[in-house]
């Protein structure tokens, strides 16, 4: 019987399996080696963030910064783009880190943060792709504690989320920027949309 950990494991290649045969089939190869290296830079922030030390005393807060390649992708080349590259990020993030368990908390985070950053997309102006940063970032740590709740079936841990929000809305903030200066110099990156 497999443990866990190789449950999981299955589980996370049959849905990066499933999302690169729908995705697949319309992308050229061109897009595939952008969304390739995309892939490559969010994965190298997020392992870059994890050498620097917590800035605050309390667990689970991070800058993020590998979410501003999830926004940019969202806002400069599309959603289901935007989803694989998150989904190879939270898997490769965790394989790399050496800590399988937290895919847990990043997927079920980073689910409702690109969900919440697709639907503004509809609604935001590139002068205002900050809103989707931080927007993204407070729905990551609801999400992130949705996931933390059913785990631990520790309902307490609720009281934890408005420093959790707090700390998002200045991080998201930080990272909605970051993705909105880059899909607003447009010109360098003519080549993602063709």
């Amino acid at each position: 019987m497999p443990s866990p950990t190789e449950e999981s494991l299955l589980f996370f290649i049959n849905l990066l399996s499933y999302i690169v045969r729908k995705v697949g089939d319309t992308v050229k190869t061109r897009k595939l080696t952008t969304l390739s290296l995309l892939c490559a830079i969010a994965l190298t922030i997020f392992m870059v963030e994890a050498q620097i030390p917590a800035l605050v005393p309390i667990p689970g807060i991070k800058l993020g910064l590998a979410n501003i390649v999830t926004v940019f992708v969202v806002f400069a080349i599309g959603a289901k783009e935007a989803v694989l590259v998150l989904a190879v990020r939270i898997f490769l993030g965790a394989v790399f880190a050496g800590n399988f368990s937290t895919i847990f908390y990043s997927a079920g985070g980073g689910a409702v943060a690109i969900l919440l950053t697709i639907l503004l997309k509809k609604v935001l102006t590139k002068k205002q792709l900050w809103v989707a940063g931080t927007l993204g970032a407070i729905g990551h740590s609801v999400g992130q504690m949705a996931v933390a709740v059913a785990i631990t079936a520790t309902p307490g841990l609720a009281l934890y989320l408005p420093v959790m929000i707090g700390i998002s809305i200045i991080t998201g903030s930080f990272t909605g920027l970051c993705a909105q200066f880059l899909v607003n110099r447009g010109s360098l990156w003519k080549i993602t949309s063709q």
